[in-house]
Protein backbone atom coordinates (compact mmCIF):
# COMPACT_ATOMS: atom_id res chain seq x y z
CA UNK A 1 0.00 0.00 0.00
CA UNK A 2 3.03 2.38 1.08
CA UNK A 3 6.53 3.07 -0.43
CA UNK A 4 8.59 4.65 1.49
CA UNK A 5 11.09 6.36 -0.20
CA UNK A 6 13.49 7.73 1.96
CA UNK A 7 14.82 5.70 4.97
CA UNK A 8 18.79 5.28 6.10
CA UNK A 9 18.35 1.87 7.28
CA UNK A 10 21.85 1.59 7.19
CA UNK A 11 22.45 4.27 10.29
CA UNK A 12 23.88 2.50 13.63
CA UNK A 13 20.16 2.82 15.52
CA UNK A 14 18.39 0.41 13.82
CA UNK A 15 21.81 -2.06 14.89
CA UNK A 16 20.21 -5.32 16.53
CA UNK A 17 16.71 -4.94 15.60
CA UNK A 18 16.04 -4.18 12.02
CA UNK A 19 14.59 -7.34 11.01
CA UNK A 20 11.89 -5.99 13.46
CA UNK A 21 12.14 -2.45 11.55
CA UNK A 22 10.88 -3.82 8.34
CA UNK A 23 8.64 -6.82 10.09
CA UNK A 24 6.62 -3.96 11.63
CA UNK A 25 6.75 -1.43 8.17
CA UNK A 26 5.28 -4.90 6.05
CA UNK A 27 2.91 -5.10 9.01
CA UNK A 28 2.10 -0.88 8.82
CA UNK A 29 1.23 -1.56 5.13
CA UNK A 30 4.69 -0.80 3.24
CA UNK A 31 5.02 -2.47 0.31
CA UNK A 32 8.61 -1.36 -0.44
CA UNK A 33 11.71 0.97 1.04
CA UNK A 34 14.19 2.71 -0.55
CA UNK A 35 17.24 3.17 1.34
CA UNK A 36 19.28 6.73 -0.07
CA UNK A 37 23.52 6.05 0.34
CA UNK A 38 25.18 9.19 1.93
CA UNK A 39 28.71 8.03 0.71
CA UNK A 40 30.70 5.27 -0.80
CA UNK A 41 30.76 3.29 2.64
CA UNK A 42 26.79 3.79 2.93
CA UNK A 43 26.55 2.54 -0.77
CA UNK A 44 27.99 -0.58 -0.42
CA UNK A 45 25.33 -0.70 2.90
CA UNK A 46 22.65 0.03 1.24
CA UNK A 47 23.00 -2.45 -1.71
CA UNK A 48 23.67 -5.40 1.05
CA UNK A 49 20.19 -4.24 2.86
CA UNK A 50 18.58 -4.53 -0.66
CA UNK A 51 19.94 -8.18 -1.13
CA UNK A 52 18.81 -9.14 2.22
CA UNK A 53 15.50 -7.76 2.17
CA UNK A 54 12.99 -8.14 -0.60
CA UNK A 55 11.29 -5.00 -0.12
CA UNK A 56 14.32 -2.80 0.16
CA UNK A 57 15.63 -1.07 -3.09
CA UNK A 58 18.75 0.89 -2.82
CA UNK A 59 20.19 4.30 -4.36
CA UNK A 60 24.11 5.35 -4.42
CA UNK A 61 25.73 8.83 -3.90
CA UNK A 62 27.53 11.16 -1.71
CA UNK A 63 25.68 13.26 0.22
CA UNK A 64 27.07 17.18 0.30
CA UNK A 65 27.78 16.97 3.78
CA UNK A 66 30.48 13.91 2.72
CA UNK A 67 31.98 15.77 0.07
CA UNK A 68 34.74 17.33 1.04
CA UNK A 69 37.08 14.75 -0.07
CA UNK A 70 35.56 14.28 -3.41
CA UNK A 71 36.53 14.37 -6.69
CA UNK A 72 35.64 12.67 -10.29
CA UNK A 73 38.11 9.43 -8.95
CA UNK A 74 34.28 9.07 -7.32
CA UNK A 75 32.37 8.42 -10.30
CA UNK A 76 34.10 5.37 -11.97
CA UNK A 77 33.15 3.64 -8.24
CA UNK A 78 29.40 4.69 -8.40
CA UNK A 79 29.07 3.50 -11.58
CA UNK A 80 30.18 -0.14 -10.69
CA UNK A 81 28.07 0.17 -7.93
CA UNK A 82 25.21 2.00 -10.01
CA UNK A 83 24.49 -1.32 -11.94
CA UNK A 84 23.42 -3.39 -9.25
CA UNK A 85 19.91 -4.67 -10.17
CA UNK A 86 18.30 -3.18 -6.85
CA UNK A 87 19.80 -0.05 -7.47
CA UNK A 88 17.22 2.92 -8.54
CA UNK A 89 18.61 5.95 -8.45
CA UNK A 90 21.70 8.52 -8.01
CA UNK A 91 21.24 9.95 -4.08
CA UNK A 92 21.10 11.63 -1.96
CA UNK A 93 23.04 14.30 -3.75
CA UNK A 94 22.84 18.06 -3.48
CA UNK A 95 23.50 21.01 -1.53
CA UNK A 96 23.61 21.83 1.92
CA UNK A 97 24.25 25.57 3.15
CA UNK A 98 23.17 25.14 6.71
CA UNK A 99 26.06 23.14 8.03
CA UNK A 100 29.86 24.08 7.00
CA UNK A 101 30.88 20.38 6.70
CA UNK A 102 31.93 20.45 2.93
CA UNK A 103 33.35 23.72 0.82
CA UNK A 104 30.34 25.17 -1.32
CA UNK A 105 32.93 24.98 -4.50
CA UNK A 106 33.24 20.56 -3.62
CA UNK A 107 29.53 20.24 -3.07
CA UNK A 108 28.45 21.77 -6.44
CA UNK A 109 31.41 20.13 -7.71
CA UNK A 110 29.88 16.77 -6.57
CA UNK A 111 26.05 17.81 -7.29
CA UNK A 112 26.59 18.20 -11.04
CA UNK A 113 29.17 15.71 -11.53
CA UNK A 114 26.58 12.61 -9.93
CA UNK A 115 23.67 14.39 -12.15
CA UNK A 116 26.05 13.68 -14.86
CA UNK A 117 26.23 10.28 -13.99
CA UNK A 118 22.77 9.86 -13.49
CA UNK A 119 22.21 11.22 -17.11
CA UNK A 120 24.77 8.59 -18.34
CA UNK A 121 22.92 5.51 -16.41
CA UNK A 122 19.50 6.73 -16.95
CA UNK A 123 18.45 7.04 -13.06
CA UNK A 124 16.84 9.66 -11.30
CA UNK A 125 18.04 11.63 -8.58
CA UNK A 126 17.28 12.11 -5.13
CA UNK A 127 17.87 15.95 -3.87
CA UNK A 128 18.86 17.46 -1.03
CA UNK A 129 18.28 21.13 -0.43
CA UNK A 130 18.82 23.17 2.63
CA UNK A 131 19.68 26.83 3.13
CA UNK A 132 20.66 26.22 -0.63
CA UNK A 133 17.54 26.82 -3.03
CA UNK A 134 18.74 29.95 -5.49
CA UNK A 135 22.07 27.50 -6.70
CA UNK A 136 19.51 24.36 -6.30
CA UNK A 137 16.74 25.87 -8.41
CA UNK A 138 19.74 27.37 -10.52
CA UNK A 139 21.07 23.76 -11.43
CA UNK A 140 17.35 22.43 -12.02
CA UNK A 141 16.43 24.85 -14.80
CA UNK A 142 20.54 24.04 -16.42
CA UNK A 143 19.57 20.53 -16.66
CA UNK A 144 15.30 21.79 -17.60
CA UNK A 145 15.53 19.72 -21.15
CA UNK A 146 18.28 16.97 -20.73
CA UNK A 147 15.33 14.30 -19.26
CA UNK A 148 16.65 14.34 -16.10
CA UNK A 149 13.89 13.02 -13.36
CA UNK A 150 14.46 13.42 -9.81
CA UNK A 151 13.12 13.80 -6.33
CA UNK A 152 13.11 17.18 -3.91
CA UNK A 153 13.18 15.02 -0.93
CA UNK A 154 12.23 17.05 2.94
CA UNK A 155 10.92 19.54 0.23
CA UNK A 156 11.31 23.22 2.09
CA UNK A 157 11.31 25.41 -1.21
CA UNK A 158 8.21 27.79 -2.14
CA UNK A 159 4.71 27.01 -3.79
CA UNK A 160 6.32 28.75 -6.59
CA UNK A 161 9.90 26.46 -6.38
CA UNK A 162 7.57 23.14 -7.03
CA UNK A 163 5.39 24.85 -10.01
CA UNK A 164 8.71 25.05 -11.62
CA UNK A 165 9.74 21.45 -10.63
CA UNK A 166 6.78 20.04 -11.37
CA UNK A 167 6.53 21.59 -14.83
CA UNK A 168 10.16 19.88 -15.69
CA UNK A 169 8.33 16.17 -14.54
CA UNK A 170 10.23 16.20 -10.96
CA UNK A 171 8.35 14.87 -7.86
CA UNK A 172 8.47 16.66 -4.33
CA UNK A 173 8.44 14.89 -0.85
CA UNK A 174 7.79 15.59 3.06
CA UNK A 175 8.85 13.30 6.02
CA UNK A 176 7.08 13.66 8.94
CA UNK A 177 7.93 17.44 9.57
CA UNK A 178 4.02 18.22 7.97
CA UNK A 179 2.75 16.94 10.83
CA UNK A 180 4.83 18.88 13.69
CA UNK A 181 2.20 21.30 15.24
CA UNK A 182 4.12 24.56 13.90
CA UNK A 183 4.50 23.51 10.61
CA UNK A 184 1.49 25.68 9.21
CA UNK A 185 3.27 27.40 6.34
CA UNK A 186 4.94 23.99 5.63
CA UNK A 187 1.31 22.48 5.40
CA UNK A 188 0.38 25.30 3.22
CA UNK A 189 2.87 24.70 0.63
CA UNK A 190 1.72 20.94 0.77
CA UNK A 191 -1.73 21.91 0.11
CA UNK A 192 -1.37 24.01 -3.07
CA UNK A 193 1.30 20.09 -4.63
CA UNK A 194 -1.69 17.76 -5.93
CA UNK A 195 -0.91 14.33 -5.01
CA UNK A 196 -0.05 13.36 -8.32
CA UNK A 197 3.47 14.68 -7.85
CA UNK A 198 4.56 14.01 -4.63
CA UNK A 199 6.24 10.62 -3.16
CA UNK A 200 6.14 9.43 0.65
CA UNK A 201 9.11 9.24 2.40
CA UNK A 202 10.03 8.83 6.62
CA UNK A 203 13.73 10.35 6.50
CA UNK A 204 14.14 7.63 8.85
CA UNK A 205 15.84 8.07 11.28
CA UNK A 206 15.18 11.65 11.37
CA UNK A 207 12.20 13.76 10.96
CA UNK A 208 9.59 11.52 13.19
CA UNK A 209 5.77 11.98 12.86
CA UNK A 210 3.77 13.46 15.86
CA UNK A 211 2.85 11.45 18.15
CA UNK A 212 6.07 9.87 18.22
CA UNK A 213 8.25 12.53 17.74
CA UNK A 214 11.50 12.44 19.71
CA UNK A 215 12.06 8.67 19.40
CA UNK A 216 14.33 7.12 16.84
CA UNK A 217 12.30 7.25 13.26
CA UNK A 218 11.34 3.99 10.90
CA UNK A 219 9.23 3.12 7.84
CA UNK A 220 6.26 1.74 9.48
CA UNK A 221 5.31 5.36 10.61
CA UNK A 222 4.71 6.38 7.03
CA UNK A 223 1.23 6.17 7.46
CA UNK A 224 1.49 8.82 10.04
CA UNK A 225 2.80 11.33 6.88
CA UNK A 226 0.27 9.81 4.73
CA UNK A 227 -2.54 10.38 7.02
CA UNK A 228 -1.77 14.14 6.99
CA UNK A 229 -1.19 14.25 3.10
CA UNK A 230 -5.06 12.93 2.92
CA UNK A 231 -6.22 15.38 5.69
CA UNK A 232 -4.89 18.84 3.91
CA UNK A 233 -6.11 17.84 0.59
CA UNK A 234 -9.47 16.42 1.84
CA UNK A 235 -8.77 12.72 0.42
CA UNK A 236 -8.75 9.23 1.89
CA UNK A 237 -5.47 7.64 3.32
CA UNK A 238 -5.93 5.27 0.48
CA UNK A 239 -5.51 7.73 -2.58
CA UNK A 240 -2.62 8.94 -1.64
CA UNK A 241 -1.45 5.27 -1.07
CA UNK A 242 -2.53 4.54 -4.28
CA UNK A 243 -1.26 7.70 -6.23
CA UNK A 244 2.26 7.90 -4.27
CA UNK A 245 2.78 4.49 -4.98
CA UNK A 246 2.17 4.57 -8.52
CA UNK A 247 4.55 7.76 -8.70
CA UNK A 248 7.43 5.62 -7.19
CA UNK A 249 6.88 3.07 -10.25
CA UNK A 250 6.95 5.78 -12.62
CA UNK A 251 9.69 7.53 -11.18
CA UNK A 252 12.28 4.45 -9.65
CA UNK A 253 10.75 1.43 -11.48
CA UNK A 254 9.35 -0.21 -8.17
CA UNK A 255 6.12 -1.95 -8.10
CA UNK A 256 3.39 -2.72 -11.19
CA UNK A 257 0.45 -0.33 -13.33
CA UNK A 258 -2.34 -1.10 -11.78
CA UNK A 259 -5.15 -2.50 -13.64
CA UNK A 260 -7.71 -0.70 -16.10
CA UNK A 261 -10.51 1.00 -14.49
CA UNK A 262 -14.18 1.93 -15.77
CA UNK A 263 -14.74 3.68 -12.40
CA UNK A 264 -12.50 5.03 -9.77
CA UNK A 265 -12.88 6.44 -6.16
CA UNK A 266 -10.92 9.89 -5.08
CA UNK A 267 -12.00 10.67 -1.53
CA UNK A 268 -15.52 11.50 -1.06
CA UNK A 269 -16.41 11.38 -5.22
CA UNK A 270 -16.88 8.50 -7.83
CA UNK A 271 -15.04 8.78 -10.90
CA UNK A 272 -16.76 7.66 -14.34
CA UNK A 273 -13.89 6.74 -16.78
CA UNK A 274 -16.17 7.60 -19.77
CA UNK A 275 -13.20 7.53 -22.74
CA UNK A 276 -9.77 8.38 -23.59
CA UNK A 277 -10.70 9.92 -27.14
CA UNK A 278 -10.48 13.46 -26.96
CA UNK A 279 -10.76 16.20 -29.94
CA UNK A 280 -8.07 17.75 -28.32
CA UNK A 281 -4.42 17.27 -26.74
CA UNK A 282 -3.69 19.45 -23.98
CA UNK A 283 -0.06 19.81 -23.51
CA UNK A 284 -0.60 18.76 -19.91
CA UNK A 285 -2.52 15.80 -20.63
CA UNK A 286 -0.89 12.19 -20.17
CA UNK A 287 -3.62 10.99 -22.10
CA UNK A 288 -1.37 9.58 -25.10
CA UNK A 289 1.42 8.78 -22.02
CA UNK A 290 0.19 6.20 -18.93
CA UNK A 291 -2.79 7.55 -18.62
CA UNK A 292 -2.89 7.14 -14.82
CA UNK A 293 -4.53 9.56 -11.86
CA UNK A 294 -4.46 8.91 -8.15
CA UNK A 295 -3.09 5.52 -8.70
CA UNK A 296 -5.67 4.62 -11.23
CA UNK A 297 -4.79 3.55 -14.79
CA UNK A 298 -7.70 5.01 -17.01
CA UNK A 299 -5.94 3.88 -20.48
CA UNK A 300 -7.95 2.29 -22.68
CA UNK A 301 -8.93 1.41 -26.84
CA UNK A 302 -12.06 2.33 -28.26
CA UNK A 303 -12.90 -1.23 -28.31
CA UNK A 304 -12.61 -1.63 -24.67
CA UNK A 305 -15.04 1.78 -23.44
CA UNK A 306 -17.98 -0.30 -22.05
CA UNK A 307 -22.06 0.21 -22.23
CA UNK A 308 -23.58 2.05 -19.57
CA UNK A 309 -24.87 -1.01 -17.47
CA UNK A 310 -20.92 -1.87 -16.84
CA UNK A 311 -21.16 1.63 -15.12
CA UNK A 312 -24.45 1.80 -13.65
CA UNK A 313 -22.86 -1.28 -12.06
CA UNK A 314 -19.97 -0.10 -10.37
CA UNK A 315 -21.73 2.90 -9.18
CA UNK A 316 -24.18 0.70 -7.14
CA UNK A 317 -26.07 3.25 -5.03
CA UNK A 318 -25.21 7.01 -5.61
CA UNK A 319 -25.73 8.28 -2.30
CA UNK A 320 -23.17 6.56 -1.20
CA UNK A 321 -20.22 9.16 -3.00
CA UNK A 322 -20.66 13.11 -2.89
CA UNK A 323 -21.04 13.11 -6.46
CA UNK A 324 -20.47 11.21 -9.62
CA UNK A 325 -18.29 12.89 -12.10
CA UNK A 326 -17.72 12.41 -15.85
CA UNK A 327 -14.11 12.17 -16.46
CA UNK A 328 -11.11 10.06 -17.44
CA UNK A 329 -8.53 11.38 -19.87
CA UNK A 330 -11.04 11.90 -22.40
CA UNK A 331 -14.05 13.91 -23.19
CA UNK A 332 -16.81 12.25 -21.99
CA UNK A 333 -19.64 14.37 -24.55
CA UNK A 334 -17.83 11.82 -27.29
CA UNK A 335 -20.18 9.19 -25.30
CA UNK A 336 -22.94 11.87 -24.91
CA UNK A 337 -25.58 9.42 -24.92
CA UNK A 338 -23.80 6.74 -22.53
CA UNK A 339 -23.11 10.16 -20.00
CA UNK A 340 -26.61 10.82 -20.05
CA UNK A 341 -28.16 6.90 -19.44
CA UNK A 342 -25.91 6.60 -16.44
CA UNK A 343 -26.46 10.16 -15.33
CA UNK A 344 -30.39 9.02 -15.74
CA UNK A 345 -29.87 6.22 -13.55
CA UNK A 346 -27.32 8.52 -10.70
CA UNK A 347 -30.26 11.18 -10.76
CA UNK A 348 -33.30 8.43 -10.36
CA UNK A 349 -31.55 6.99 -7.65
CA UNK A 350 -30.99 10.68 -5.38
CA UNK A 351 -27.54 10.88 -6.49
CA UNK A 352 -25.58 13.99 -7.81
CA UNK A 353 -23.77 14.26 -10.86
CA UNK A 354 -20.89 16.48 -12.40
CA UNK A 355 -19.20 16.74 -15.83
CA UNK A 356 -15.67 17.56 -16.35
CA UNK A 357 -15.58 19.09 -20.08
CA UNK A 358 -13.47 20.82 -22.37
CA UNK A 359 -16.82 22.87 -23.45
CA UNK A 360 -16.46 21.45 -27.03
CA UNK A 361 -20.09 19.18 -26.52
CA UNK A 362 -21.87 21.01 -29.17
CA UNK A 363 -19.34 21.03 -31.85
CA UNK A 364 -18.43 17.23 -31.19
CA UNK A 365 -22.13 16.24 -31.49
CA UNK A 366 -23.09 18.81 -33.87
CA UNK A 367 -25.91 20.12 -32.47
CA UNK A 368 -26.66 22.14 -29.31
CA UNK A 369 -26.77 19.70 -25.95
CA UNK A 370 -26.75 22.05 -23.28
CA UNK A 371 -30.11 21.99 -22.76
CA UNK A 372 -30.01 18.30 -22.30
CA UNK A 373 -27.99 19.37 -19.31
CA UNK A 374 -30.79 19.75 -17.28
CA UNK A 375 -31.92 17.44 -14.60
CA UNK A 376 -29.00 15.47 -15.13
CA UNK A 377 -25.60 16.97 -14.91
CA UNK A 378 -25.57 18.92 -11.84
CA UNK A 379 -22.62 21.01 -12.47
CA UNK A 380 -20.47 21.15 -15.79
CA UNK A 381 -16.96 22.32 -15.27
CA UNK A 382 -15.52 23.47 -18.20
CA UNK A 383 -11.94 23.80 -18.98
CA UNK A 384 -11.08 27.46 -19.84
CA UNK A 385 -7.23 27.05 -19.58
CA UNK A 386 -6.52 31.11 -20.78
CA UNK A 387 -8.77 34.01 -21.86
CA UNK A 388 -6.37 34.11 -24.74
CA UNK A 389 -7.36 31.94 -27.69
CA UNK A 390 -4.26 31.52 -29.02
CA UNK A 391 -2.35 30.79 -26.40
CA UNK A 392 -5.76 28.42 -25.22
CA UNK A 393 -4.76 26.76 -28.63
CA UNK A 394 -1.20 26.31 -28.29
CA UNK A 395 -1.80 24.50 -24.54
CA UNK A 396 -4.93 22.57 -26.06
CA UNK A 397 -3.07 21.82 -29.65
CA UNK A 398 -6.68 23.09 -31.40
CA UNK A 399 -7.90 25.82 -33.73
CA UNK A 400 -7.95 28.84 -31.97
CA UNK A 401 -11.76 29.31 -32.88
CA UNK A 402 -12.33 26.73 -30.49
CA UNK A 403 -11.98 29.25 -27.63
CA UNK A 404 -15.02 30.80 -28.80
CA UNK A 405 -17.10 27.27 -29.06
CA UNK A 406 -16.17 26.74 -25.32
CA UNK A 407 -16.68 29.60 -23.90
CA UNK A 408 -20.55 29.65 -26.06
CA UNK A 409 -21.29 26.64 -24.68
CA UNK A 410 -20.24 27.74 -21.35
CA UNK A 411 -22.34 30.54 -21.73
CA UNK A 412 -25.62 28.49 -22.75
CA UNK A 413 -24.74 25.86 -20.45
CA UNK A 414 -25.26 28.25 -17.63
CA UNK A 415 -29.36 28.63 -18.85
CA UNK A 416 -29.47 24.86 -17.64
CA UNK A 417 -26.93 23.90 -15.21
CA UNK A 418 -24.55 25.54 -12.42
CA UNK A 419 -21.04 26.20 -14.61
CA UNK A 420 -16.99 26.22 -12.95
CA UNK A 421 -14.83 27.37 -15.49
CA UNK A 422 -11.03 26.21 -14.85
CA UNK A 423 -7.58 26.50 -15.66
CA UNK A 424 -4.41 24.65 -14.92
CA UNK A 425 -2.14 26.33 -12.96
CA UNK A 426 0.47 26.70 -14.96
CA UNK A 427 3.27 29.43 -14.71
CA UNK A 428 2.48 31.37 -18.09
CA UNK A 429 -1.15 31.53 -17.32
CA UNK A 430 -2.27 34.26 -15.77
CA UNK A 431 -4.52 33.26 -12.88
CA UNK A 432 -6.12 36.26 -11.71
CA UNK A 433 -6.98 37.93 -15.11
CA UNK A 434 -8.92 34.19 -16.11
CA UNK A 435 -10.41 34.35 -12.54
CA UNK A 436 -11.81 38.45 -13.38
CA UNK A 437 -12.67 37.34 -16.72
CA UNK A 438 -14.85 34.28 -15.59
CA UNK A 439 -16.67 36.01 -12.76
CA UNK A 440 -17.12 39.15 -14.32
CA UNK A 441 -17.70 38.55 -18.06
CA UNK A 442 -19.05 35.34 -17.90
CA UNK A 443 -21.00 35.20 -14.08
CA UNK A 444 -20.03 31.83 -13.97
CA UNK A 445 -17.69 29.80 -10.80
CA UNK A 446 -14.19 29.87 -11.32
CA UNK A 447 -11.25 27.39 -10.00
CA UNK A 448 -7.80 26.85 -10.49
CA UNK A 449 -6.56 23.22 -11.30
CA UNK A 450 -2.70 22.54 -10.23
CA UNK A 451 -0.49 21.20 -12.62
CA UNK A 452 0.17 17.75 -12.54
Amino acid sequence: MFVDTHAHLFYPNYNGDLNDVVERAKNSGVDYIIVPATDLASSARAIELAEQFDIIYATVGIHPHDTKDFTIDFIPLLEKTAKHPKVVAIGEIGLDYYYDFSPKEKQLLAFEEQIKLALKLNLPIIVHNRDSNDDIMNIARKYKDTGLRAQYHCFAGSVEDARELIEMHHFISFPGNITFKKADNLRKVLSRIAVENLLLETDSPFMTPVPHRGERNEPGYIKLVAETIADVHNLRTEDVALTTSFNAYKLFGIGNKPALSFTYQIGNSLYINVTNRCNADCVFCDRKGEAVINGYNLKMKKSEEPEADVYIKGIGDPKRFKEIVFCGYGEPTIRWDVVKEIAKYVKENGGTTRMNTDGHGNFINKRDITPELKGLIDTVSISLNSIDANQYAALMRVDPLMHKEMLEFATKAKEYTHVVMSIVGLSQVDAEAAKKFVKEELGVDFREREYF
